[in-house]
């Protein structure tokens, strides 16, 4: 390389700092399939799904491990009529009632995947995966219609990677070149959604200088990670449930 060429390459500066979250979701067109992270309250992004609510994405296919709680995040998402099908393990879980709502009335489908076969699926999606067999739901209403082989005189259901076309994810820190660090169970599916997808969004608390996150505790490599936005006091969904803190 000549070495005007290398000076210049050296001059290159990574930053996928963004502003704020409306800059953060901005791109996000109708019908996206979108992976979001979250396992009850931890690890959901809650302020990123709020401003794709007030961005209008419409017909969207989310991934994520359940169907919201309440009124906030997720469930708001829904409530706005935004979400054409989910694909999730727990479509039931407490509070769900705005899910639960759109799907007796026929206004929402859903897609029902066990969620060691989801974690897969989404993980197979990252690594290059063409598909896999699981014994999971041999035999039950979720194998109907699905490859089912005999291995070792054990039986397998073929499933298929998902991938996205971006991915709502809540990390606690990131530099400006995107390695992430999560917290304790908020780390849930947030590491496999972030390189199951074309674009990856991530909500920290802290964003911090290059160098201060210890390689060694980098849990998702910037690589997989295309912007990041600083929420340093991102809202409890469970304080609000409880009436402790009010909806934004």
């Amino acid at each position: 390389m000549h070495c005007s060429a290398l000076a210049n390459a050296r001059r290159v500066v990574i930053d996928k700092r963004v502003a704020n979250v409306v800059q953060a979701v901005a791109g996000i067109g109708d019908g996206a399939t979108i992976h979001i992270s979250g396992f009850g309250e931890a690890g959901n992004p809650t302020e990123l799904i709020h401003a794709l609510i007030d961005q209008g994405a419409r017909e969207l296919t989310v991934v994520s491990n359940n169907a919201g709680n309440g009124h906030l995040g997720l469930a708001a998402l829904l409530e706005a009529g935004r979400v054409r099908k989910v694909i999730c393990s727990f479509p039931r879980s407490s509070h769900a009632e705005v899910f639960i709502g759109l799907y007796r009335a026929g206004k929402i489908e859903l897609e029902l995947v066990p969620q060691g076969t989801l974690a897969e699926r989404i993980r197979a999606g990252g690594a290059g995966i063409g598909a896999f067999y699981t014994p999971t739901t041999v035999g039950t209403p979720l194998a109907a219609g699905k490859e089912v082989r005999t291995i070792n005189g054990r039986d397998y259901v073929l499933e298929y990677p998902i991938r996205a076309d971006f991915a709502l994810v809540k990390a606690e820190l990131a530099d400006r070149w995107g390695n992430l660090v999560f917290r304790m169970a908020a780390r849930n599916f947030g590491p496999p959604m972030c390189m199951a997808a074309d674009t990856t969004i991530v909500q920290v608390r802290r964003i911090v200088e290059r160098g201060e996150i210890d390689p060694e505790h980098v849990v998702t490599p910037g690589i997989f990670v295309d912007r990041i936005v600083e929420v340093a006091k991102p809202i409890s969904e469970v304080a609000v449930l409880l009436g402790k803190a009010s909806a934004p």
